[in-house]
């Protein structure tokens, strides 16, 4: 089998989505007959240059392989300023090993704040250094969405993330949670600090609209920062005809069985886009869904069944809602997007694939030269 390393950073706490990715990246990949092999670089419990010679050492370990670091800014800098990344690369290519950075941040941090413009300003740096030292450049949202890459890379893949989530498509079969003749809207995860208040306005303003003109709606929140942003929504809409059901961060299995449960999608997190594996959960478990659309909403997702709205226009999710709720057939179809686009693109049998293919193109190149 071909041999790859995935090399992680710091974990992200409560849950690694990253580490999942990999998790689940990993088993698909046996089926392309490829092994991948997870090692974390643990700089922050033993310093870098303990953790730079363990990383030496893997490499010169498993000479030749390919070695897929995942990129996040604050999976290697406490702050997001990642300056060691292009270093441990070029560690590994003097080792004889082939490098692939993985762009889970495809787009630098967001802020106004002077250290903000900087740090920004430190990341567009070494993302720039990392896709020049690479052999291969994976990115989950396509690569004319992202400004900062050269016009003369090369050897770029655009692979989007799958559901952390395993054997989704179970939800496709089972039965929605229709008591008391409510329809059911799931929220799967919430952002905190500056983006948390936002969220929660579109939340509050699509259910209210909804349980005006539907009468009792159920509003599920699961995932991250969900009871908390939970008991604010059920403040929040205290008086209306909202049940606000709150579940917190579940096994994943568990996950699944909610998200099957409801009849459609509400993603306040931001502009969609193909990296963010808590709207890919929504297709994956074949949800009707109701989204900002924003810079990188691109196909394939948008062959799934969901429903962009513009980003700051909150007045419009209600509406959107109210249709796929009320309208059987309409809802239906949007569904089956959601199912064939994750059979196409979203599943990781299908992501696996495309990995194979851009580590076969790229060892193409590599001979070439």
């Amino acid at each position: 089998m071909k041999r790859c390393v995935a090399l992680l950073g710091r974990p992200d706490t409560p849950t690694d989505g990253v580490e999942d990715y990999c998790v689940f990246l990993s088993q698909a990949l046996e089926e392309q007959g490829i092994s991948l092999e997870l090692s974390r670089v643990k700089w922050m419990e033993n310093g870098w240059r303990e953790a730079l010679q363990e990383v030496r050492k893997k490499a010169e370990e498993r000479r030749g392989a390919w070695f897929l670091v995942q990129y996040t800014a604050l999976a290697w800098s406490r702050r997001g300023f990642p300056l060691r990344v292009p270093r441990i690369m070029q560690f590994l290519k003097n080792c004889g090993a082939r490098c692939v950075i993985v762009f889970h941040d495809a787009v630098p941090y967001a802020g106004s704040r002077w250290i903000d413009r900087l740090r920004r300003r430190v990341q567009v740096h070494i993302m720039r250094r990392a896709l020049r030292i690479a052999d291969l450049a994976v990115f989950p949202v396509p690569p004319e969405r992202v400004s900062w890459i050269p016009d003369s890379s090369k050897n770029i893949a655009f692979i989007p993330v799958g559901a952390n989530l395993p054997a989704a498509e179970r939800a496709w079969s089972m039965d929605k949670n229709r008591s008391d003749g409510a329809s059911t809207v799931c929220v799967f995860s919430v952002s905190t600090g500056a983006y948390r208040e936002s969220e929660l306005e579109r939340v509050e303003a699509a259910l209210r609209f909804s349980s005006q003109k539907l009468g009792k709606v159920r509003l599920i929140v699961a995932g991250r920062n969900s009871e908390e942003a939970g008991r604010e929504l059920r403040e929040r809409l205290a008086g209306t005809a909202v049940e606000v059901v709150i579940h917190g961060i579940l096994p994943a299995e568990e996950a699944v069985c909610v998200l099957g449960s409801c009849d459609v999608m509400l993603f306040p997190k931001g502009d969609i886009s193909s990296r963010r594996s808590s709207a890919i959960a929504g297709i994956a478990c074949g949800l009707p869904m109701v989204a900002p659309e924003g810079s990188e909403t691109a196909a394939p997702l948008t062959e799934a069944g969901v429903v962009l709205v513009p980003a700051k226009a909150n007045n419009e999710f209600g509406p959107a809602l109210v249709r796929i709720l009320s309208d059987d057939a309409y809802r239906e179809s949007l569904a089956a997007r959601s199912r064939r686009a994750q059979e196409r693109y979203f599943s990781w049998s299908a992501i696996a694939a495309q990995y194979a293919e851009a580590l076969r193109i790229a060892e193409k190149e590599i001979h070439r030269d």
